[in-house]
C-alpha cells in the first residue's frame, strides 16, 4: 500500500514560468541607461560638466550678469583699455566687449544645441536602421551615409547661409545638422551590426516583438555611450563651424557671438595692439572647446574596456593613498635553503 509520502512525491509539482534566455527583463534596459551615465563620473568629465555649466547660466541669465547692452556705444570710450567701468575694455564704436561676450554665448551655445540634437537624431535614425537591417535596404542607407561623408561642409554652408539676407539661427543650425550626421551613423550602423545576432536580440526577435520595441528597447541603452560621444562631437564641430562663418563674414552682424566679435576684431585692425578685443573672445572658444573634449574623454573611458579598467584602477589607486602613474612591484619571498629541521633559515626575493 503507497504511503502518503509516496502520494505526495507523485504529485506534479508546478514551476513557475522563466524569463526566456537572454531577454532582459523591462528593468534591465533603463539599468544599462543609468550605468551609461557612469561615464561622467571621472575627473575630465566633471571639470568639463562645470565649464558647460558655467556656460550655460551666462547664457540663460544674460541680461542679468552683463553690465551693459552689447550694442550700447560709449562715444568717450573708443577702443579704451580694461577699467572697471568696462571691464574687458571696449571696442572701436565704444560697444562694452565683456557685455557681447556674455551675450555672444547665447549664439553659441544655441546654435550647438539644435545642430548636435538634429545631427544625432538623423545618425541614430538611419545608422541604427542601415545596421538592423539587411539587404538593398541597408545597403542604400549606407550609400547615402557615404555621400554625406564626403560632402564639403564649410563651402555647402556658405552657398546656402549667402542666399538669405539674414539667416536664422534654425537655418545656420540645420545645415551644420546635414553636414555633420554621417560621421555618426557610420559608428553606430556599425556597432548596430554587432549587436544585432546577439542572444537577447535573437530572442526578442524570435518572440515577435514588433522591429520598433526591439530597436528602442533592446539595442538603443546599449549604444547610449556611442550616441552621447556623437552628439559631443557634433556640438563641438556646430561651435567651430559657427565661429568660422562669422568670422569670415557669411553671418550678418546682427547675429551676435564670439565669431562675430572676431570677425569686427579683425576688420578694424584690432591685432595685435588691442589684446582685449579679440584675446577673451578666443579664450572662449578654446573652453569650450576644453569642456567638450573633457566630456569626450569620460565617453571615451567608458566606451573603451581597457580605458574603463585603467580609470578605474587608477581610482583605486588615488583611494589608497599611491601616485596613479607610479610603477609598483609585488615582490614574492620564498625559502632559499631548509635548515637541518626542515625548516627555512633565509629567504630570498623571486625572480
Amino acid at each position: 500500500m503507497a504511503t502518503e509520502t509516496d502520494a505526495s512525491a507523485a504529485e506534479p509539482t508546478l514551476e513557475k514560468p522563466t524569463q526566456p534566455a537572454g531577454r532582459p527583463t523591462p528593468r534591465s534596459s533603463w539599468v544599462r541607461v543609468a550605468e551609461s551615465f557612469a561615464m561622467f563620473r571621472n575627473r575630465k568629465s566633471i571639470a568639463g560638466l562645470i565649464i558647460m555649466a558655467v556656460f550655460a547660466v551666462v547664457a540663460v541669465f544674460a541680461p542679468l550678469i552683463a553690465p551693459y547692452d552689447p550694442l550700447e556705444k560709449d562715444y568717450q570710450s573708443l577702443r579704451q583699455a580694461p577699467s572697471w567701468h568696462h571691464l574687458l575694455g571696449t571696442t572701436h564704436m565704444g560697444e562694452d566687449v565683456l557685455s557681447q561676450i556674455i551675450y555672444g554665448t547665447r549664439g553659441v551655445l544655441t546654435v550647438g544645441l539644435i545642430a548636435g540634437v538634429l545631427a544625432t537624431f538623423v545618425a541614430v535614425l538611419i545608422g541604427v536602421t542601415a545596421g538592423y537591417l539587411a539587404g538593398w535596404k541597408s545597403e542604400s542607407l549606407s550609400a547615402l551615409t557615404n555621400v554625406f561623408l564626403v560632402l564639403p561642409g564649410l563651402p555647402l554652408i556658405i552657398i546656402v547661409a549667402s542666399q538669405y539676407d539674414n539667416p536664422s539661427i534654425i537655418l545656420i543650425s540645420a545645415v551644420i545638422a546635414i553636414t555633420g550626421w554621417a560621421w555618426g551613423a557610420r559608428v553606430l550602423r556599425a556597432q548596430t551590426m554587432s549587436l544585432r545576432n546577439r542572444d537577447f536580440v535573437q530572442a526578442a526577435r524570435a518572440n515577435g516583438e514588433p522591429l520598433y520595441r526591439i530597436i528602442t528597447v533592446e539595442m538603443l541603452p546599449n549604444l547610449t555611450a556611442i550616441i552621447a560621444s556623437s552628439f559631443v562631437g557634433t556640438v563641438t564641430a556646430a561651435v567651430l563651424g559657427l565661429t568660422t562663418l562669422a568670422f569670415i563674414g557669411v553671418i550678418p552682424i546682427t547675429n551676435l557671438n564670439w565669431g562675430t566679435i572676431l570677425f569686427w576684431a579683425q576688420q578694424n585692425g584690432a591685432f595685435p595692439d588691442f589684446w582685449w578685443w579679440y584675446v577673451p573672445a578666443g579664450l572662449c572658444i578654446a573652453l569650450l572647446g576644453i569642456a567638450l573634449s573633457l566630456i569626450n574623454f569620460g565617453i571615451d573611458e567608458y566606451v573603451n574596456p581597457r580605458l574603463r579598467s585603467a580609470g578605474e584602477r587608477a581610482r583605486a589607486m588615488r583611494k589608497k593613498g599611491l601616485s596613479a602613474t607610479s610603477g609598483v612591484t609585488a615582490v614574492r619571498m620564498v625559502d632559499a635553503t631548509p635548515g637541518e629541521d626542515g625548516t627555512s633559515t633565509s629567504s630570498k626575493p623571486a625572480g
